[in-house]
């Protein structure tokens, strides 16, 4: 299984395996990590699973979706790596994949 690093706003970091075909904010989820709230539970209809994609692996996650590029409008502190993690579905390409989470959701 792929491991991911979730980074909190405040620096604490949790390495989750997560396993393929779920979300980057499904594992998030499943494993109560603070900071991805995903209040539509996937539907990409929020922007409360916000991340920061680390910028080593942006070309790795795949661009925004213009659904994904609207939601993010709701988005607080949105940069150039910001994506929401219900649209990064994860693969063995992702092992080691980090993602920091915003100091606000949505």
């Amino acid at each position: 299984m792929p491991k991911i690093t979730y980074i909190e706003h405040n620096g604490t970091e949790h390495v989750i395996d997560v396993a393929t075909g779920l979300t980057v904010m499904e594992g998030a989820v499943r494993n109560l990590v603070p900071g991805i709230d995903a209040d539509c539970g996937g539907a990409c209809a929020c922007a409360t699973c916000h991340v920061y994609v680390d910028p080593a692996w942006a070309d790795k996650t795949g661009s925004r979706e213009a659904m994904e590029d609207s939601m993010l409008d709701f988005a607080e502190e949105v940069q150039e790596t910001s994506r929401l993690s219900c649209q990064i579905k994860v693969s063995d390409e992702l092992d080691g994949l980090v993602v920091r989470m915003p100091q606000n959701q949505g």
